[in-house]
């Protein structure tokens, strides 16, 4: 069995759907026919004498009409040509009428309606017809347009979210490798370990960046890894604590969403400190809630970068995906500054679906990496 769509839009139903369109089409006209004059049985036959009258009638309009002028915005031609089949339908009536309708009334008997309905129910009939096949053509038409358009912006809207995910990576990776070249500059006995969890950032952005959402776990394991990464590039010269609590495991979320928060509070707030400066990272999960808390110390003369590449292109991600699920709040409070997400999670990873009242606002916002 076909799904609704398929028969509607399908071009393989095309004649079942004009077969059910007539059926229903006279079913409709014979019952309305009887409530005003004679059976059914007798109006049954009347309009069936007319359908072919009906169909040449209607699909010149239906199909030519309204596919060929009006949809390719040549209004004048569609008025000029509406106009003109209306002429037509006016002597095809009469002609029709008077030749072949009342002979054959008279020859299976049908007994014929009031002099004063002639004419007019039948044009009714006509005109009703074209409008409601037109009526049809331009719902169909509206909705295939819509759905190519929606298709489309969520295909824009995709890739332009995948533009941000790549946006990112180059900008966290850049300052990562800058690390550990200062390192091998000194030949460091600790740059293999900075080099081997370098490769894993590098496998969780290749490899597992990729899909919409990531375990949570994973993202947190991955940002142990640029903590430890910095800590040995600044080794005694800050303090930091990491506490994550409640239940981490099976939650998802969109990847290194919370990174940027932890190289923006490394790069402008530990590297521009002349004194020891500190950094706590506080995760809960409470059900489906994820609480994230990144509080760092600053140089208090130097304002916070809150509007840098990364935390802005957060934003757009955390707009996009989690629209009336998040609320982020900065803070730069002079000597430290403070990050606070709550962030809805889902327990199961469904593919990220785009609102659509996000699908237009992305294509201008995108900053590029500077």
């Amino acid at each position: 069995m076909p799904g609704r769509n398929d028969f509607i839009f399908s071009p393989a139903y095309r004649l079942a759907r004009h077969m059910l369109f007539w059926g229903i089409w006279l079913i409709l006209w014979t019952i309305f026919w009887t409530f005003v004059w004679s059976t059914f049985e007798y109006n049954f036959k009347r309009i069936t004498i007319w359908i072919p009258v009906f169909i040449l009638y209607t699909y010149p309009v239906s199909h030519f009409a309204i596919k060929q002028l009006l949809l390719k915005n040549k209004y004048i031609y569609f008025t000029a040509f509406i106009l003109l089949w209306s002429v037509v339908g006016w002597y095809t009536n009469i002609y029709f009428r008077f030749y072949i309708f009342d002979p054959l009334q008279e020859l299976w008997s049908i007994p014929h309606a009031n002099s004063s309905l002639r004419e007019p129910h039948s044009l009714l009939c006509m005109a009703t017809t074209v409008s409601s096949m037109s009526a049809a053509i331009l719902m169909k038409h509206w909705t295939v347009t819509q759905t190519r358009w929606e298709q489309s912006e969520r295909e824009k809207v995709t890739a332009e979210l995948q533009l941000l995910k790549a946006q990112l990576h180059p900008h966290f990776l850049f300052n990562t490798l800058n690390n550990i070249y200062s390192f091998a500059l000194h030949s460091s006995p600790q740059t293999p370990q900075m080099i081997l969890k370098l490769s894993s950032l590098l496998s969780y952005i290749l490899y597992e960046c990729k899909t919409d959402e990531v375990l949570l776990e994973k993202e947190v394991e991955v940002m142990k890894d640029y903590i430890g990464l910095e800590k040995e590039r600044y080794g005694d010269k800050i303090d930091i604590s990491v506490n994550i609590e409640g239940d981490i495991q099976n939650k998802f979320l969109t990847p290194l969403l919370i990174l940027p928060f932890l190289e923006n509070a490394f790069k402008h707030g530990t590297s521009e400190q002349l004194q020891q400066s500190w950094m706590s990272v506080d995760i809960a999960v409470k059900g489906d809630l994820l609480q994230c808390k990144v509080v760092n110390s600053k140089n208090e003369v130097v304002p916070f970068h809150e509007n840098g590449v990364g935390i802005n292109n957060v934003k757009k991600r955390l707009e996009f995906l989690y629209p009336g699920k998040h609320d982020l709040k900065l803070a730069d409070e002079g000597q430290f500054f403070v990050v606070a997400l709550l962030l809805h999670l889902r327990s199961t990873s469904p593919e990220v679906a785009i609102p659509k009242q996000y699908l237009k606002k992305l294509a201008h916002e995108i900053e590029p990496v500077s």
